[in-house]
């Protein structure tokens, strides 16, 4: 099959397993994430490696005014995050299934420049399963108060997203089954 020129959206709050489902994605499907830039600090994630390229905001902001990001924001956090138009189109070039990780704010903004992508939601049952989640991670309270803050505001534009996935606790594998239907069912259209 030919992948080419397609991108999925994978999008949602910290705590609903997001970069879990891509992971297991790559393992039935032939996956190529678009990489995004950021300013902020590295931290000892498991899929950092992959997931961002780390610059200055001096850096990030000299891109932004020489027109590189296709899309960008400034988060919660103070940090700029971003995707350049060259690292789009690095994925759309490649013979694989696109998969872009952004939150909502940057999913309003993709849809109003490239309406084809298509987004999928993940979240968990419940807010409370976000909470317990992070906490087991081991999250400071600050910040899972700051995240429970914006996943609130997060909510409120459920309806940006053509597919909703709920992540249920020890049911990965179901959720990424959920994300590839929806995904293989794109390609057939």
């Amino acid at each position: 099959m030919d992948y080419k020129n397609k991108l999925f959206i994978i999008s949602g709050p910290s705590g609903t397993g997001e970069d879990s489902v891509i992971e297991g994605l790559k393992k039935v499907l032939p996956i190529e994430r678009v990489v995004t830039t950021t300013t902020r600090k590295k931290r000892s994630e498991i899929f950092a490696k992959d997931s961002y390229y780390f610059i200055s905001k001096e850096e990030f902001e000299s891109g932004i005014k020489e027109d590189n990001f296709f899309e960008y924001a400034r988060e919660y956090n103070d940090q700029l995050y971003g995707v350049t138009k060259k690292e789009i189109q690095r994925v759309l070039d490649c013979d694989k299934i696109g998969i872009w990780k952004i939150e909502y704010k940057g999913v309003i903004t993709v849809k109003q420049i490239m309406p084809e992508v298509i987004s999928i939601f993940i979240m968990t049952p419940t807010l409370e399963d976000i909470e317990k989640r992070l906490t087991k991670r081991g999250e400071e309270a600050e910040y899972i108060k700051q995240r429970m803050v914006y996943t609130k505001e997060w909510l409120k534009h459920r309806n940006i997203y053509d597919y909703e996935a709920i992540n249920y606790e020890n049911k990965l594998d179901e959720t990424i089954e959920r994300v590839k239907n929806i995904i293989l069912k794109e390609y057939d259209k």
